[in-house]
């Protein structure tokens, strides 16, 4: 397919969808008329959406500084950071008030923003010229301004990055403050300067770290911030950096600052070595350090209504990230979507591109220009359920999901069972850590392997649907004060399954679709993508993991002794899924998982009492799993070879692919 005919079909689809989505109207040249004594809608609005009257190419470049409550590199000046702003000249001139679509990040300078990785780039004056992303190309000609914020510390801002903690998120809720009359704003010139072109009602967007200041942002309760849309966000950096009481990987918290740090390495060593002291990684214990940075401690602040996004099989950001902040805001009745899909740590815009753009701009039309479209009264929760299907449903997790105890049985004493009444209090099986890779742990489950236990169910009889978040309890004693635990859910059965270990299961093509208006400078064009898949024996459906001295709690450490036996719960990640008939449900238990996490706990012996433990899997519809005196025999392909145990990786990302 040429570039041509794909931006064809990308705008023939659109506007198919637009038209479903909405009903059809004209997009005037100048104000509509208005209903005596109501004043006249601007030209942007057409009945209940908006539509591109106003010129990119034409529109007000500008770059702010926008002053911060703090001073986190501790210089006595208070940090400032950089606002580069696109927004509709004609609107300004015509004195038409605009409201603001902000993407706060770290990313501007060092790394690149979305598939593309683009930067900001500027002109000889310094005034931004190209913005990342699609969002000021489609949404500035509807009567939108678009800010790319730099946070504090990082490309052209002042301060000191801090990850995640009250430097952070006070930059970027200054810029809301500023656009409504709030906070002090700077020419790059240094003159004073207001945002008197704003409604004050914004709208903070942003993918991975970009999504968790937005989550960190709305947590504070600030006023004009009317909607966020977290996209493979964090709500917890403890949850990020910490697998409870497990170091994802050792100095995350330097390595993510000094990744996206962009002031002199003197101006900020005082900073980094605050986030070296004061992470508890001798410990892996949750803090003062972590809970300034656990936005879920504030989710009663919220004002903002959410739209999360979110891939079911995200490595990177794990799913516990966005159920754990969407249970606390549906607690607290914020208004909320959420979309799922199949892949990894990626963006819907490199998904199910048409339908995000059309979701974005129904959900700003509505929450930041308030337009009554009905976007509101649809279903709550889009997900895709296999690969490219796609379907809706009123809620998350799914309507008449419930919480369904399943037993682990002793089978024939290599693998274990599934379901049924399971063994009785007192069976006892053991297994010894090998740090066995995940394809070790998961593959060929019925043949003998050091270092895991597994448990399948029999065969399904009719298809099972998975809904939330599975948890493990274990009636466990081991031969060490600690160990890591681990437990991972799998799918045991041949299906088309998406490859997320694999780019994130999204593949570049060389066309490319066109979302909004160009400039030389900054055009609106972005290559095709595609999912990648491949049918496979199995597939893991989530993890989890857990330093067993964490058992009592996650702020303390209680060391085991190996005479006691303890009951410890080991939640996994949330999931969504539906199990075809005929497929096999495993669980699989193995202890140091150096795929994942880091650890020195190794080598330890753990026995297991399998009649005082017990799955929990929230299911909807037909709740039970059949039941076999001896697990089925199931067939994968094997894992690699290898020489002997893993060698630790290093498992340090940052909470982006770009």
């Amino acid at each position: 397919m040429t570039p041509a005919r794909s931006r064809a079909l990308a705008a023939a689809t659109l506007t198919a969808l637009l038209l479903t989505a909405a009903p059809a109207a004209p997009a005037p040249a100048a104000p509509t008329h208005a209903a005596p004594g109501r004043p006249a809608a601007p030209p942007h609005i057409a009945g209940d959406h908006t539509v591109p009257v106003y010129s990119y190419a034409d529109a007000v470049r500008e770059s702010v500084q926008v002053e911060a409550p703090t001073d986190a590199d501790g210089d006595g000046v208070r940090d400032r950071v950089m606002v580069d702003l696109v927004r509709p000249r004609e609107a300004a001139q015509a004195g038409v008030r605009v409201p603001v679509i902000m993407d706060a990040s770290p990313y501007y300078h060092c790394c690149g923003r979305g598939n593309e990785s683009e930067r900001k780039t500027y002109d000889a004056n310094g005034v931004i010229a190209r913005a990342p992303l699609f969002y000021d190309n489609w949404f500035v000609p509807r009567g939108y301004a678009f800010a790319a914020v730099d946070l504090s510390g990082t490309a052209r801002a002042t301060g000191c990055q801090d990850v995640g903690g009250r430097a952070e998120v006070a930059g970027a809720k200054a810029v809301v403050d500023w656009l409504n009359g709030r906070a002090r704003g700077f020419t790059l010139d240094g003159d004073p300067v207001t945002a008197s072109w704003s409604t004050g009602r914004v709208g903070m967007i942003g993918k991975s770290w970009d999504g968790s200041v937005a989550n960190g942002v709305a947590a504070t309760g600030v006023r004009g911030l009317a909607t966020i849309v977290p996209i493979s966000a964090i709500s917890s950096w403890y949850d990020y950096q910490r697998y409870r009481g497990l170091l994802r990987a050792s100095d995350y918290p330097a390595y993510l600052h000094q990744v996206v740090n962009g002031r002199p390495a003197e101006a900020c060593a005082a900073v980094l070595a605050r986030l070296r002291a004061d992470s508890a990684e001798d410990t892996g214990d949750y803090n003062a350090y972590w809970a300034e940075r656990d936005y879920r401690r504030s989710a009663q602040q919220v004002r903002a209504s959410v739209l999360v996004a979110h891939g079911v099989n995200d490595l990177n950001v794990t799913t516990g990230q966005f159920a754990r902040w969407w249970d606390a805001l549906a607690d607290r009745q914020v208004p909320r979507r959420l979309w799922l899909y199949q892949a990894g740590h990626e963006d819907p815009f490199d998904v199910r591109r048409a339908e995000w753009v059309v979701t974005l701009h129904r959900w700003f039309d509505y929450w930041l220009q308030g337009l009554p479209n009905g976007v509101m009264r649809e279903p709550r929760a889009t997900l895709e359920t296999a690969p490219g299907v796609w379907t809706e449903q009123r809620d998350w997790p799914a309507p008449g999901t419930r919480n369904v105890p399943v037993a682990l049985g002793a089978g024939d004493g290599t693998t274990g069972t599934l379901g049924g009444p399971g063994a009785r209090p007192g069976v006892v099986r053991a297994y010894t850590d090998e740090s066995l890779t995940e394809p070790q742990v998961v593959t060929e489950p019925t043949t003998a392997r050091a270092g895991r236990l597994v448990f399948l169910s029999g065969a399904l009889t009719a298809p099972l649907r998975i809904s939330g978040t599975p948890s493990v309890r274990l009636r466990i004693r081991v031969d060490r004060p600690t160990t890591a635990l681990s437990a991972r859910l799998v799918d045991y059965g041949t299906a088309e399954r998406i490859q997320y270990r694999s780019s994130e299961g999204v593949r570049t093509l060389t066309t490319e679709s066109c979302w909004g208006e160009s400039t030389v400078a900054d055009d609106a064009c972005y290559r095709d993508t595609a999912e990648i898949t491949a049918v496979t024996d199995h597939g893991v459906l989530t993890r989890g993991w857990l330093d067993a001295a964490h058992h009592r709690s996650l702020r303390f450490t209680s060391p085991l002794r190996p005479d006691r036996w303890y009951t410890v719960t080991l939640p996994l990640n949330a999931y969504d899924a539906m199990l075809p008939a005929g497929h096999v449900l495993g669980l699989v238990l193995a202890q140091s998982d150096p795929g994942f996490t880091e650890t020195d706990d190794r080598d330890a012996s753990v026995s297991v009492d399998l009649g005082r433990s017990t799955l929990t899997l929230p299911v909807t519809g037909r709740a039970t799993l059949p039941s076999a005196p001896v697990a089925p025999d199931v067939v994968t392909a094997p894992a690699a070879p290898s020489d002997g145990r893993a060698a630790p990786p290093d498992n340090r990302q940052l909470p982006d692919r770009s």
